[in-house]
């Protein structure tokens, strides 16, 4: 198989010829369609995450076709078009029994703890318990981008911290994160404030249906946003990982407002220094989340088929020779939408 190989910490990766991928036999062996190029993998580039040994592949927001099917698998057949979480739950914990899959014990990460879809191929394990089928006509270029952003925003919005119709939300960071943030709410029925330091984005953003914009390079963003909301918002997602912008979504809160942390904090952000004072006085609830059980895709992508356009989340379709260049753009400011490998020849 033809793949991009991390073996030095912010090096370029390595696009390699490497032996076929082992069908587990709990699982299959995808030939991927498209995977996206995510912040997430940028931690894992810089060195980041813990569980990355080198060389290693990255890759967690993909989708493609059954090449291959372990022996204990009884849902899927070759040529099947399906994707999958980034977390692949074991299906049989107590966690997972409660419908908690995110948060099993023995998960395995593509791209992480285990090699990643910078590949034309990838063993994908517990097959039966993760893989979900992708509608008919589905753009790959769209299922990938839903991998891990659009996922994890789904399952935060909806079950971790509660979105109403009629709710003010606030957006911090307008890149991908931050932009399925917006396109899923504004789908549920609330109004929405993205805030961001980079003009184009919050124009682009605005173009997608933003309610109001805020730029925290020129203006307080907590006050800007309690100003534009009558209060605060009700709902704030941190889109980011870091300190900066997490204290701004606390601020922009309103009385009993709700935190919810989905940008992933790493290196210098693990430990924040936050306005706890805020937190007690304002009685705001704080959520952490991360990934989406694979129970929950039916809803998504019914959502989809019933006419949410998420296409314009899609900036770049790029080679996986690209994917190099993506992961250094994240040291700076990005251009707005995100950026998919669908080429992975070049």
């Amino acid at each position: 198989m033809r793949a991009a190989v991390l073996t030095g910490w912010r090096r370029p990766l390595d696009v390699q010829t490497l032996p076929d991928p082992i069908c587990p036999a709990d699982g299959v062996v995808l030939e991927v369609l498209a995977c996206g190029v995510c912040r997430s993998d940028w931690h894992g580039w810089t060195g980041a995450d813990p569980d990355i040994d080198l060389p290693h592949i990255p890759g967690h927001e993909f989708c493609g076709t059954v090449a291959a099917v372990g022996s204990d698998v009884t849902s899927w057949r070759i040529g099947d078009r399906v994707i999958a979480p980034f977390i692949l739950a074991c299906g049989n914990c107590p966690a997972c029994a409660a419908g908690h899959q995110t948060t099993c014990a023995t998960q395995a990460v593509p791209g992480f703890t285990i090699p990643g879809a910078f590949a034309d191929l990838i063993a994908v394990p517990r097959a039966d318990h993760n893989l979900a089928r992708l509608p008919d006509g589905m753009d790959p270029a769209l299922a990938a981008s839903l991998g891990c952003r659009v996922t994890t925003v789904w399952h935060a919005l909806t079950d971790r911290a509660a979105l109403a119709p009629g709710e003010w939300m606030a957006v911090h960071g307008a890149g991908g994160i931050g932009l399925a943030a917006l396109m899923l709410g504004k789908a549920i029925g609330a109004r929405v404030v993205m805030v961001d330091v980079v003009e184009e984005k919050l124009r682009f953003a605005q173009d997608l249906g933003a309610d109001a914009i805020v730029n925290a390079a020129h203006e307080d963003a907590g006050e800007a946003v309690k100003e534009i909301t009558q209060g605060g918002a009700h709902l704030s997602v941190e889109a980011l990982g870091i300190e900066a912008t997490t204290i701004s979504s606390l601020k922009s809160l309103r009385k009993l407002g709700r935190h919810v942390q989905i940008g992933m904090p790493a290196g210098d952000h693990v430990n924040m220094r936050l306005p706890m004072d805020l937190v007690y006085s304002g009685q705001l609830a704080l959520f952490g989340t991360r990934g989406m059980p694979a129970w929950k895709y039916p809803s998504l992508l019914n959502m989809i088929k019933g006419g949410l356009d998420l296409s314009p989340l899609i900036s770049r379709r790029i080679a996986l020779s690209g994917a190099s260049a993506e992961l250094a753009a994240f040291d700076h400011p990005t251009p707005p939408g995100v950026a998919v490998i669908t080429d992975f020849t070049a």
